[in-house]
Protein backbone atom coordinates (compact mmCIF):
# COMPACT_ATOMS: atom_id res chain seq x y z
CA UNK A 1 0.00 0.00 0.00
CA UNK A 2 2.73 2.36 1.06
CA UNK A 3 4.33 2.02 -2.80
CA UNK A 4 0.66 2.71 -4.19
CA UNK A 5 0.65 5.72 -2.09
CA UNK A 6 3.41 7.26 -3.88
CA UNK A 7 2.30 6.53 -7.26
CA UNK A 8 1.72 10.24 -8.68
CA UNK A 9 -2.47 9.57 -8.55
CA UNK A 10 -2.40 9.13 -5.18
CA UNK A 11 0.34 11.21 -3.90
CA UNK A 12 -1.99 14.33 -5.74
CA UNK A 13 -5.17 12.54 -3.60
CA UNK A 14 -3.16 12.65 -0.89
CA UNK A 15 -2.56 16.37 -1.05
CA UNK A 16 -6.04 17.32 -1.55
CA UNK A 17 -6.56 15.12 1.73
CA UNK A 18 -4.00 17.06 3.62
CA UNK A 19 -5.57 20.98 2.21
CA UNK A 20 -8.94 19.62 3.29
CA UNK A 21 -7.35 18.50 7.06
CA UNK A 22 -5.94 22.05 7.31
CA UNK A 23 -9.41 24.04 5.76
CA UNK A 24 -11.19 21.55 8.18
CA UNK A 25 -9.09 22.59 11.17
CA UNK A 26 -9.35 26.31 10.64
CA UNK A 27 -13.28 26.25 10.22
CA UNK A 28 -13.50 24.09 13.36
CA UNK A 29 -12.19 27.19 14.70
CA UNK A 30 -13.94 30.04 12.99
CA UNK A 31 -16.97 28.17 13.90
CA UNK A 32 -15.64 27.96 17.87
CA UNK A 33 -15.18 31.41 17.49
CA UNK A 34 -18.45 32.59 16.59
CA UNK A 35 -19.58 30.29 19.84
CA UNK A 36 -17.28 32.01 22.56
CA UNK A 37 -18.50 35.63 20.85
CA UNK A 38 -21.98 34.37 21.63
CA UNK A 39 -21.44 33.18 24.85
CA UNK A 40 -19.72 36.65 25.50
CA UNK A 41 -22.62 38.32 24.43
CA UNK A 42 -24.87 36.27 26.59
CA UNK A 43 -22.59 37.04 29.66
CA UNK A 44 -22.87 40.81 28.85
CA UNK A 45 -26.46 40.93 28.88
CA UNK A 46 -26.51 39.24 32.12
CA UNK A 47 -24.60 42.17 33.26
CA UNK A 48 -26.42 44.58 32.37
CA UNK A 49 -29.72 43.93 31.33
CA UNK A 50 -31.69 44.30 33.70
CA UNK A 51 -29.09 45.80 35.80
CA UNK A 52 -30.23 49.50 36.89
CA UNK A 53 -29.71 52.83 34.80
CA UNK A 54 -26.23 54.59 34.54
CA UNK A 55 -26.20 58.25 32.87
CA UNK A 56 -25.09 57.70 28.64
CA UNK A 57 -21.71 59.64 29.24
CA UNK A 58 -20.53 57.20 32.21
CA UNK A 59 -20.09 54.50 28.93
CA UNK A 60 -20.50 55.85 26.04
CA UNK A 61 -17.98 58.89 24.98
CA UNK A 62 -16.81 60.30 21.93
CA UNK A 63 -14.37 57.79 21.55
CA UNK A 64 -16.66 55.01 20.77
CA UNK A 65 -18.60 52.13 23.07
CA UNK A 66 -16.01 49.13 24.78
CA UNK A 67 -17.58 46.07 23.81
CA UNK A 68 -17.38 45.14 27.11
CA UNK A 69 -20.19 47.85 27.97
CA UNK A 70 -22.61 46.83 25.55
CA UNK A 71 -25.96 46.66 26.52
CA UNK A 72 -25.22 48.75 29.43
CA UNK A 73 -28.65 50.21 30.33
CA UNK A 74 -28.23 53.55 30.40
CA UNK A 75 -30.72 56.96 31.29
CA UNK A 76 -30.43 60.35 29.87
CA UNK A 77 -32.83 63.63 30.30
CA UNK A 78 -33.62 65.56 27.32
CA UNK A 79 -35.54 66.90 23.65
CA UNK A 80 -36.00 65.66 20.80
CA UNK A 81 -34.79 66.87 17.77
CA UNK A 82 -34.11 65.30 14.09
CA UNK A 83 -36.43 63.17 12.78
CA UNK A 84 -37.42 60.48 12.43
CA UNK A 85 -34.95 58.67 9.67
CA UNK A 86 -36.25 54.81 8.65
CA UNK A 87 -33.49 51.94 8.91
CA UNK A 88 -34.80 49.62 6.19
CA UNK A 89 -35.12 45.77 6.11
CA UNK A 90 -35.77 45.11 9.90
CA UNK A 91 -38.19 42.27 10.86
CA UNK A 92 -39.77 41.63 14.06
CA UNK A 93 -41.45 38.25 14.57
CA UNK A 94 -40.77 37.33 10.78
CA UNK A 95 -42.54 41.18 9.84
CA UNK A 96 -40.45 43.07 7.50
CA UNK A 97 -40.51 47.04 8.44
CA UNK A 98 -37.88 49.59 9.61
CA UNK A 99 -36.46 50.59 13.06
CA UNK A 100 -37.13 54.41 13.73
CA UNK A 101 -34.43 56.76 14.53
CA UNK A 102 -34.40 59.89 16.03
CA UNK A 103 -31.87 62.15 17.94
CA UNK A 104 -31.96 63.42 21.86
CA UNK A 105 -30.49 66.25 22.85
CA UNK A 106 -29.45 66.22 26.19
CA UNK A 107 -30.47 68.60 28.81
CA UNK A 108 -26.86 68.21 30.96
CA UNK A 109 -25.18 69.20 27.01
CA UNK A 110 -22.83 67.38 24.94
CA UNK A 111 -22.78 65.07 21.97
CA UNK A 112 -26.54 64.35 20.63
CA UNK A 113 -27.93 60.95 20.85
CA UNK A 114 -29.41 58.68 18.46
CA UNK A 115 -32.41 57.00 19.91
CA UNK A 116 -34.04 53.79 18.10
CA UNK A 117 -37.47 54.38 19.35
CA UNK A 118 -39.06 51.06 18.15
CA UNK A 119 -40.00 49.11 14.59
CA UNK A 120 -42.90 49.99 12.71
CA UNK A 121 -44.03 47.79 9.57
CA UNK A 122 -43.84 48.20 6.04
CA UNK A 123 -46.68 50.40 4.46
CA UNK A 124 -49.22 48.64 2.92
CA UNK A 125 -48.57 51.23 -0.27
CA UNK A 126 -45.39 48.94 -0.73
CA UNK A 127 -41.63 50.10 0.33
CA UNK A 128 -41.74 53.03 -1.92
CA UNK A 129 -44.35 54.77 0.62
CA UNK A 130 -42.73 55.16 4.33
CA UNK A 131 -45.45 54.53 7.22
CA UNK A 132 -47.16 56.30 9.51
CA UNK A 133 -45.28 55.97 12.78
CA UNK A 134 -45.89 57.79 16.17
CA UNK A 135 -44.10 61.24 16.39
CA UNK A 136 -41.77 62.02 18.86
CA UNK A 137 -42.78 63.62 22.44
CA UNK A 138 -41.89 67.31 22.36
CA UNK A 139 -40.28 69.21 25.31
CA UNK A 140 -38.36 67.41 27.81
CA UNK A 141 -38.91 63.51 28.27
CA UNK A 142 -36.47 60.76 30.25
CA UNK A 143 -35.35 57.97 28.04
CA UNK A 144 -34.25 54.33 29.46
CA UNK A 145 -32.70 52.51 27.15
CA UNK A 146 -29.73 50.12 26.19
CA UNK A 147 -26.57 51.49 24.61
CA UNK A 148 -25.64 49.89 21.38
CA UNK A 149 -22.56 50.04 19.30
CA UNK A 150 -23.04 51.63 15.47
CA UNK A 151 -23.10 49.25 12.62
CA UNK A 152 -21.04 48.96 9.14
CA UNK A 153 -22.39 50.93 6.44
CA UNK A 154 -23.58 49.58 3.23
CA UNK A 155 -22.57 52.06 1.06
CA UNK A 156 -26.08 52.51 -0.57
CA UNK A 157 -28.00 55.57 -2.02
CA UNK A 158 -31.20 55.58 -0.39
CA UNK A 159 -33.84 58.24 -0.68
CA UNK A 160 -34.42 60.98 1.38
CA UNK A 161 -34.87 59.93 5.25
CA UNK A 162 -33.84 56.52 5.28
CA UNK A 163 -30.84 54.30 6.07
CA UNK A 164 -29.22 51.05 5.20
CA UNK A 165 -27.98 50.71 8.53
CA UNK A 166 -27.27 52.03 11.98
CA UNK A 167 -24.10 53.55 10.88
CA UNK A 168 -24.11 56.41 13.29
CA UNK A 169 -22.17 58.77 10.84
CA UNK A 170 -24.35 58.22 8.04
CA UNK A 171 -27.43 58.09 10.51
CA UNK A 172 -26.11 61.95 12.53
CA UNK A 173 -25.77 63.43 8.56
CA UNK A 174 -29.34 62.64 7.59
CA UNK A 175 -30.61 63.68 11.23
CA UNK A 176 -29.05 67.25 10.34
CA UNK A 177 -26.59 66.23 13.63
CA UNK A 178 -23.11 65.29 12.10
CA UNK A 179 -21.80 65.34 15.91
CA UNK A 180 -23.93 62.34 17.29
CA UNK A 181 -22.24 59.89 19.82
CA UNK A 182 -20.45 57.00 18.21
CA UNK A 183 -23.39 54.63 19.72
CA UNK A 184 -27.13 54.58 20.03
CA UNK A 185 -29.85 54.23 22.66
CA UNK A 186 -32.59 50.98 22.18
CA UNK A 187 -35.06 52.44 23.87
CA UNK A 188 -37.00 50.58 26.40
CA UNK A 189 -38.98 53.24 28.07
CA UNK A 190 -39.74 56.77 27.47
CA UNK A 191 -41.67 59.02 30.93
CA UNK A 192 -42.85 62.77 30.39
CA UNK A 193 -42.30 65.46 33.09
CA UNK A 194 -46.01 64.40 34.51
CA UNK A 195 -45.03 61.31 34.66
CA UNK A 196 -47.18 60.08 31.57
CA UNK A 197 -45.99 57.69 29.03
CA UNK A 198 -45.89 58.84 25.32
CA UNK A 199 -46.99 56.97 22.19
CA UNK A 200 -44.23 55.29 20.59
CA UNK A 201 -43.57 52.74 17.35
CA UNK A 202 -43.35 48.70 18.48
CA UNK A 203 -40.48 48.18 21.12
CA UNK A 204 -38.21 45.90 19.91
CA UNK A 205 -38.10 41.97 20.92
CA UNK A 206 -35.26 40.86 23.60
CA UNK A 207 -31.98 40.41 22.48
CA UNK A 208 -31.49 36.63 21.15
CA UNK A 209 -29.73 34.49 23.50
CA UNK A 210 -29.36 31.81 21.90
CA UNK A 211 -25.86 29.95 20.91
CA UNK A 212 -26.91 28.28 17.76
CA UNK A 213 -25.50 25.27 16.54
CA UNK A 214 -21.32 26.56 16.25
CA UNK A 215 -20.24 24.55 19.22
CA UNK A 216 -21.96 21.43 17.34
CA UNK A 217 -20.19 22.53 13.92
CA UNK A 218 -16.79 23.12 15.26
CA UNK A 219 -16.85 19.32 16.58
CA UNK A 220 -17.61 18.53 13.01
CA UNK A 221 -15.50 19.99 11.49
CA UNK A 222 -12.60 18.87 13.83
CA UNK A 223 -13.83 15.49 12.98
CA UNK A 224 -13.36 15.32 9.54
CA UNK A 225 -9.42 16.51 9.35
CA UNK A 226 -9.13 12.93 9.51
CA UNK A 227 -11.76 12.58 6.72
CA UNK A 228 -9.47 12.78 3.52
CA UNK A 229 -7.18 10.41 4.43
CA UNK A 230 -9.26 8.04 5.21
CA UNK A 231 -11.15 8.01 1.73
CA UNK A 232 -7.74 7.63 0.08
CA UNK A 233 -6.30 4.97 2.13
CA UNK A 234 -9.87 2.83 1.31
CA UNK A 235 -9.73 4.29 -2.37
CA UNK A 236 -6.19 2.34 -2.43
CA UNK A 237 -7.41 -0.57 -0.41
CA UNK A 238 -10.37 -1.06 -3.33
CA UNK A 239 -7.60 -0.84 -5.95
CA UNK A 240 -5.42 -2.89 -4.81
CA UNK A 241 -8.17 -6.05 -4.23
CA UNK A 242 -9.91 -5.16 -8.08
CA UNK A 243 -6.09 -5.57 -9.36
CA UNK A 244 -4.92 -9.21 -7.37
CA UNK A 245 -7.67 -10.11 -5.58
CA UNK A 246 -6.13 -12.97 -4.48
CA UNK A 247 -3.67 -11.35 -2.45
CA UNK A 248 -5.40 -8.76 -1.02
CA UNK A 249 -8.66 -11.45 -0.61
CA UNK A 250 -11.71 -9.03 0.50
CA UNK A 251 -13.91 -9.89 3.92
CA UNK A 252 -15.91 -12.90 3.39
CA UNK A 253 -19.70 -12.04 3.56
CA UNK A 254 -21.27 -13.48 6.45
CA UNK A 255 -24.18 -15.91 6.09
CA UNK A 256 -27.23 -15.09 7.94
CA UNK A 257 -29.28 -17.28 9.82
CA UNK A 258 -32.21 -17.29 7.95
CA UNK A 259 -29.95 -18.20 4.49
CA UNK A 260 -28.89 -21.46 6.18
CA UNK A 261 -32.00 -22.44 7.23
CA UNK A 262 -33.52 -21.26 3.71
CA UNK A 263 -30.43 -24.03 2.12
Amino acid sequence: MLRRLFTPRWLGALLLAALFSVASYHLGWWQYHRHEAKSERNARLDAHYRADPVPVPSVLTPAGLPLADEWTRVQVTGSYGGGPVFVRNRTLDSRAGYEVLWVLRPDAGGPDVVVDRGWVPVSERGASTLPAVPSAPTGEVVVTGWVRRGEASRGRDLPDGQVASINLREVGTVLGSPGVLPGYVQLESERLPDGTTPPRPTPLGEPDRSLGPHLAYAYQWWLATVLGFVLVWFGIRRELRLEDPVRYPSTPKKTRIWDEEDE
